[in-house]
């Protein structure tokens, strides 16, 4: 008996792996095509500025040098050496260093206390309140500027308070010791909605059953808010503790509505310092000094995630 020979298996075409090969290119020049525009503008406005103040930081280019930015001299790090020996330069950062330091731990306790207010204490008009102590991140500063100034002038509404008690308030405004210490307070109120906005989301996130077992256990408020809500909410307090250090390491709108940096240098940010030396057109001076601000931005958040995203 003759066996049969079994069919031969038909070949494989591969000619839809081409098609597949072609579609996916034609999907990868769409994607492209509609990344385009914002690739061009970052590259335009974001990436290229940012590569050019940096290589201009090690040159001396003022204004003289507009109509020949290609022949400016490099000079290396004496921009740099410059301004750790400018009195004003250093001033700036001590002050926006006492900024940080005072400004953000007051903001994330103040917004921290507030959320936790409207989130488990306030029972009556609780949107009001929220609509209020956000109220100030959209308002504009000019005009926080001007209620402000009615706040802090020297017959103004504090002292007209602190009046009441006997005490005599000063001139916070013209004070070198009050002047950055108004600002501050002035910052911490208009920054607290923002922080505030975002611990009330964490707050809905922190699981009910933990509570209600500690509860159990015997474990008080206080062992309550520590031990669980503390940890649960440890990712949103980086979040607003990185930006909001970020943000107050540039403050600049405050002493410039306010005060212009003064009286005696007492409120002159390192933001407001780099603004002047461009003004005044010295722009590998002021590029330098920029730098040192982005340098003390990198250090500031990386001791932030040290710190605070720390494994239990």
């Amino acid at each position: 008996m003759t066996a049969l020979a079994s069919p031969a298996a038909p070949p494989r075409r591969p000619a839809p792996r081409v098609r597949s090969s072609r579609r996916e290119r034609r999907m990868t020049r769409t994607a492209w095509l509609f990344a385009a525009p914002f690739v061009i503008l970052f590259l335009v406005f974001m990436a290229g500025p940012i590569v050019g103040s940096f290589l201009m930081s090690f040159t001396d280019m003022t204004t003289r040098d507009l109509q020949t930015p290609f022949q400016v001299n490099i000079v290396g790090f004496d921009n740099y050496v410059r301004l750790f020996q400018d009195p004003r330069f250093l001033r700036s950062l001590l002050n926006t260093f006492t900024f940080v330091v005072v400004a953000v731990p007051l903001t994330i306790g103040l917004a921290l206390a507030v959320a936790l207010a409207l989130d488990k204490g306030i029972r009556r008009f609780r949107t009001v309140y929220r609509v209020g102590y956000y109220a100030p991140v959209v308002t504009s500063i000019v005009a926080i500027a001007i209620v402000w100034r009615f706040i802090l002038q020297p017959d103004g509404l504090l002292n007209g308070f602190l009046a009441v008690f006997g005490i005599q308030g000063p001139d916070w405004l013209q004070s070198p010791s009050w002047a950055l210490p108004s600002l501050i307070m002035m910052a911490v109120w208009r920054n607290i909605g923002t922080i505030m906005v975002i611990f009330l989301a964490a707050l809905q996130g922190v699981p009910r059953e933990h509570h209600e077992a500690a509860m159990v256990d015997g474990a008080n408020a206080w062992q309550r808010f520590w031990n669980i809500t503390i940890p649960a909410m440890r990712p949103a307090i980086l979040f607003s503790t990185v930006i909001t250090g970020i943000g107050f390491l540039q403050f600049f709108e405050e002493p410039y509505v306010m005060t212009q940096g003064g009286p005696l240098d007492a409120t002159l940010s390192t933001a407001m310092y780099t603004y002047d030396q461009f003004g005044f057109g010295n722009y590998a001076y002021a590029s330098a000094a920029s730098y040192v601000l982005f340098l003390a931005i990198v250090v500031l958040s990386l001791i932030q995630f040290r710190l605070i995203s720390r494994k239990d």
